[in-house]
């Protein structure tokens, strides 16, 4: 058998797992993977990225999106932990990542040599870490083992992260090992006698109501979701930041369920005698903090689908607990016999009601009108474009006023980390351009755009055309808010200093402009669309108009008089 080095049997073990990109920072640790790299690039295509966190974001889009692990190289030490915003992203978003670090040579580990760090004590499970699986890599014959492994764990169950420690000196040594033939993702079916119960639960039902979202879905389950909410009436809503799970044209969609919570919506949930949740891990934010569903034990019955038996009853006591993974639980659901007519029919006409109605915006001040610039992003984006965003209240804006076609439509359109990371966005979104070719519209505030800015050079270096539209109100918006409601007008540490961002977008091979009016913005959105290279839009924002509710002087003002 043929002999090659280690680092060149380890791209070839990546190809074999179908990987095309692979999003990372060189570092000497890994030089072998890299002339691999270099001897495979007609299979497979190294995005080389400005710092390693977003390289692990936009690793993390790529298997939001393809529903594969994304891939981020790094180096050891710094490069790893810089990465590890990406990995905890991809652990509470549920999306399939596999991150290899290169590391310290076998012959100076454990004598704390330059940049040596303990993964498995920083990554792994067995810490409370964030890391589905942390392995070493200490037999080169054994690559392919673990890189199947991984891409398998990364998948299976409750989709996640793993990470892959490559020890310098393995990756030169020569070896005749082979890559094993690619993984694919178990699916695990829903329980015969337990879609009865479900069954049985829905016909005692007045006020179902159900959540959809978390990770692996595919358009084919959202396809079958939509049939098994159609056949029996019943009013969706979409988990935190998965608000493509379900149609949000449908007429049976109630919005989604998340930060910022139509208050109708919150009162709807709470007064439903029957959740039942596909597909969430029901965490904090979609929860709202546990209280629509109290716990451990809510209120309503609660159905509990999960592809992970071990998140099952983890938080919630469920009345009904399922193990299925979301292609099997949907085409389950699909075909569970309907009754001719249902008890919540104006319930769910009610749900979808109230929805629309929230589409209706509140009064706020200043010169740029942020629903009417999403309005315009709805009319002019293609329904297949990707959105973006990082974390701030800038996000709301998309998440209540954008509506998404979605996942029922063939195409995943929302990249939004439910782990609340900012700087996620302008990276997600240059991965999104790369892997689909689609529109790329990102969302970002000024604070959460300086995170990660220096990626448009990436965008830039790869041939990938976003569209971001940079909110800038000079503060961290979310911490402002929330100071003014515990600690009325005590700013402390939320202003921000700004630079020339329309120059700065210019500046890394950006279009770059700045509007103060909405008038001002179609025409720009336009000019961006048909332009080769990427646009940043700057959008001077009122600080005034701090959510998509009430402004910043009235949040102040009901604090004081709460003091």
């Amino acid at each position: 058998m043929t002999e090659q080095i280690a680092g060149h049997l380890l791209v070839d073990c990546l190809i074999a797992q179908g990987v095309t990109h692979a999003f990372g920072v060189p570092g000497e640790s890994y030089l072998a993977v890299l002339d691999g790299l270099h001897a495979r690039q007609d299979a497979i295509r190294f995005i080389t990225c400005r710092q390693e966190g977003g390289a692990a974001y936009m690793a993390e889009a790529h298997g939001k999106l393809t529903g594969r692990p994304g891939v981020c190289m790094v180096t050891r030490g710094p490069g790893a932990t810089n990465a590890s915003i990406g990995v905890h992203t991809a652990f509470q978003d549920s999306t399939p990542m596999v991150l290899l670090v290169g590391d310290v040579a076998s012959d100076c580990r454990d004598r704390e040599a330059f940049q040596e760090v303990d993964y498995q004590a920083f990554f792994g499970p067995s810490t409370r870490g964030f890391a589905k699986r942390v392995e070493r890599i200490d037999d080169a014959n054994r690559i392919p083992e673990y890189v199947a492994r991984a891409f398998a764990t990364a998948m299976n169950g409750r989709p996640g992260p793993v990470v892959l420690v490559l020890p310098e000196d393995m990756l030169t040594r020569m070896t005749t090992a082979q890559p094993l033939a690619r993984v694919e993702a178990v699916q695990a079916w829903s329980d015969p006698g337990a879609l009865r119960t479900l069954r049985e639960m829905l016909l005692q039902s007045e006020r179902p109501f159900v959540i959809a979202g978390g990770g692996g879905w595919t358009p084919q389950a959202a396809q079958a979701l939509q049939r098994f909410a159609e056949n029996w009436r019943l009013p969706v809503g979409n988990a935190f930041r998965f608000q493509d799970t379900f149609d949000n044209h449908h007429p049976l969609y109630a919005g989604d369920v998340g930060i910022g919570l139509n208050p109708k919506l919150a009162a709807r949930i709470k007064a439903a005698d029957l959740i039942i949740a596909i597909g969430p891990r029901l965490g904090e934010m979609t929860t709202n903090n546990y209280t629509l569903l109290e716990a451990p034990c809510p209120k309503q019955k609660l159905v509990h689908i999960h592809s992970s038996a071990e998140e099952l009853n983890r938080v919630y006591q469920a009345d009904l607990a399922i193990n299925a993974t979301m292609n099997a639980a949907a085409r389950s659901l699909e075909v569970l016999t309907a009754p001719v007519s249902v008890a919540w029919e104006q319930w769910a006409l009610d749900a979808n009601a109230d929805y629309i109605a929230n589409l209706q915006p509140n009064k706020l001040p200043g010169d740029i009108d942020m629903p009417a610039i999403v309005g315009v992003l709805q009319q002019h984006l293609p329904p297949d474009a990707v959105l973006t965003n990082g974390a701030g209240n800038f996000a709301s804006w998309v998440h209540r006023f954008y509506k998404h076609h979605g996942l029922v439509k063939g195409h995943k359109t929302q990249l939004a980390p439910t782990v609340g990371a900012m700087g996620y966005g302008v990276p997600a979104g240059i991965a999104a351009a790369i892997t689909t070719g689609r529109v790329v519209l990102t969302m970002a505030g000024d604070g959460d755009f300086l995170m990660n800015g220096q990626e448009l050079a990436t965008a830039a270096q790869h041939g990938a055309k976003t569209i971001i539209v940079l909110l800038n109100n000079g503060m961290y918006g979310t911490i402002r808010m929330h100071q003014e409601r515990e600690y009325p007008n005590h700013c402390s540490g939320s202003y921000l200093q700004n630079p020339d961002f329309a120059a700065l977008g210019r500046a890394y091979g950006y279009a770059g402009v700045r509007i103060t009016k909405t008038a001002e913005f179609e025409a720009e959105l336009l000019a961006a669309l048909t332009r080769p290279e990427g646009t940043l839009i700057e959008v001077m924002l009122d600080p005034e108009v701090i959510t998509t509710r009430v402004t910043l002087s009235a949040i102040t003002e009901q604090a004081m008089k709460r003091t």
